[in-house]
């Protein structure tokens, strides 16, 4: 399904050494990755070397290339619930989570009503559960500036892709 957006392999005029590695080979190493949370250099033997799917993962990151994925998956899954393709309204809601003791002070927050020290994770959904944006803040932000960057962030995605 993700195949037509995966950008041509790269050429050369004068011709040029094949890929290696098969694509579908790397996209599974880079959801095993997301999966199961472990760290690249622990990629199994199976999938490709843990340098090249870091490259890959790296180029298709700056090429905004997992946004696009996520969009057609979505507008995919929406179209065979008999939905349009893209969303018209979604669910906002936040998050507070207690910080582990690696999250640098810069990046965490004490939101003081729920008495945690870490980060606040503010999320859209579309009424099918399906995720729109995702904006992780310190957990002192209150929800209401939260909500603000993330109206803005759904606004500036939805007119970039």
């Amino acid at each position: 399904m993700v195949e037509p957006l995966l950008p041509a392999p790269a050429s050369h005029p004068r011709g040029g050494r094949p890929e290696k590695h098969p694509r579908p080979d790397v996209v599974d190493a880079i959801l095993y990755v997301v999966r199961s949370g472990c760290a690249r250099r622990q990629l199994p033997v199976d999938f490709p070397p843990w340098e090249t799917v870091y490259w890959y993962f790296t180029r298709w990151e700056q090429q905004k290339l997992t946004f696009r994925m996520v969009d057609a998956l979505r507008a995919q899954v929406r179209t065979g619930e008999s939905r349009e393709p893209d969303p018209s309204a979604g669910l906002m809601d936040s998050q507070s989570v207690k910080g582990a003791d690696t999250v640098g002070a810069d990046t965490r927050g004490n939101d003081a009503g729920k008495k945690i020290n870490g980060r606040k994770r503010f999320i859209v959904t579309d009424t099918l559960g399906l995720l729109m944006v995702v904006l992780v803040l310190p957990a002192s932000v209150q929800d209401r500036a939260g909500a603000k960057k993330l109206l803005l962030e759904l606004r500036t995605a939805s007119t970039c892709r």
